[in-house]
């Protein structure tokens, strides 16, 4: 299925989604003495918070749909659309927040990858410069650089792979 399908697809199954969802928010007849269902209560706070991003976008496009019941039993039903708001919308906040200890061990474990390439880089540089001159000349210092360049790369790669495997 190409590109242009899916996106096709996608725009069929959100458009019934959102008018399914438009059918269910706040500030409809649904809830007035003369429908005879009475006021909201926390129930229906909680969904009602759970879509009040959605029905406050729509709410900016057509002013019959509210983002909050006003015909509603009141603390119960803000209760209710308070815990749908944190649930739905911000409960996912704090999952990517590091602890302090994860923070301290990432930074050590930055100071002993900086450590190890240093002594791994004057090794290298070492190296180079004893083959150059038992070899009087034959290895050439951009040859050296290069290989240095490319084992330093390697290094840091490698020592990252074994630091997230933790």
């Amino acid at each position: 299925m190409n590109t242009k399908h899916r996106l096709l697809l996608m725009l069929f199954l959100f458009i019934p989604s959102l008018l399914l969802l438009t059918a269910c928010t706040a500030g409809s007849d649904q809830f007035t003495a003369a429908n005879g269902q009475g006021p909201a209560g926390f129930w229906y706070g909680l969904w009602h918070g759970a879509i009040s991003i959605i029905t406050l976008i729509i709410h900016l496009f057509n002013e019959s749909v509210m983002v909050y019941e006003k015909n509603n039993t009141g603390g119960w039903y803000d209760f209710g659309f308070l815990l749908g708001v944190i649930f739905v919308w911000s409960g996912g906040c704090h999952a990517k927040c590091k602890s302090k200890e994860r923070k301290t061990r990432d930074k050590e474990w930055e100071e002993i990858g900086k450590k190890v390439e240093i002594k791994v880089m004057h090794k290298l540089k070492d190296w180079a410069d004893k083959e150059e001159a038992d070899d009087t000349g034959a290895v050439n210092k951009e040859d050296w650089d290069e290989v240095c360049e490319k084992v330093e790369k390697k290094l840091k790669r490698k020592l990252r792979e074994w630091a997230e495997k933790d």
